[in-house]
């Protein structure tokens, strides 16, 4: 068994590790002309498709997929167990926890952290992260809330904390968030990078 499996056209930094599978694992594949940057950290069991971008030091951990296109900015973490999909832009510092799911051509500014556990260390529960369907942009130091789902076209504004789920093309603001209608400038798909 391979210690990964590139496509045609990456560059992987010297100092960057491709971690080999072990026991049942498999091992990373990334699909063509992926870019993995000086310290970055992929774990086995990961599926990238073509066009992968990561910053210096980013990690992506177990069981997680990611579409085409996908930038995954400087000290990025995601957690594992996560889907990301298409042209979806991860900018520096961004922390996303397992059983995430995120859709195509999703915008996460510089240190937006999601999170997926209601008590940390308090009780068992079963862990569940945000939902990010199409077209989303989550401002800089925004912080999501476990199980909220942002609807398609949604923005939420830098700093932001989100406890309830935002409806499709709605602008969320403050702490903790309110909703407000979505200014007509920023009803739109996302633009790829």
């Amino acid at each position: 068994m391979s210690k990964c499996q590139l496509g045609n056209g990456c560059r992987i930094a010297e100092s960057a590790h491709i971690l080999p599978p072990e026991g049942e694992q498999t091992p990373v594949s990334i699909g063509d002309d992926g870019v993995v940057r000086s310290g970055s950290v992929i774990y086995p069991d990961v599926v990238i498709g073509d066009g992968l971008q990561t910053g210096h030091n980013a990690v992506i951990r177990e069981e997680t997929t990611l579409g085409h296109d996908v930038v995954v900015g400087t000290q990025t973490v995601i957690d594992g167990q996560t889907d990301v999909g298409d042209e979806v832009s991860m900018q520096t510092g961004v922390y996303v926890p397992p059983k995430t799911v995120v859709g195509d051509r999703v915008f996460l500014g510089p240190r937006a952290t999601l999170t997926n556990d209601p008590y940390p260390l308090r009780m068992g529960v079963d862990l569940v992260g945000p939902t990010l369907e199409d077209d989303v942009s989550i401002g800089a130091n925004a912080t999501l809330l476990p199980g909220v789902t942002v609807g398609e076209r949604s923005f939420v504004a830098a700093g932001a904390v989100v406890t309830d789920d935002v409806p499709p093309r709605t602008l969320a603001v403050g702490s903790p968030a309110k909703h407000r209608p979505l200014p007509e400038h920023l009803d739109a798909a996302n633009a790829y990078r």
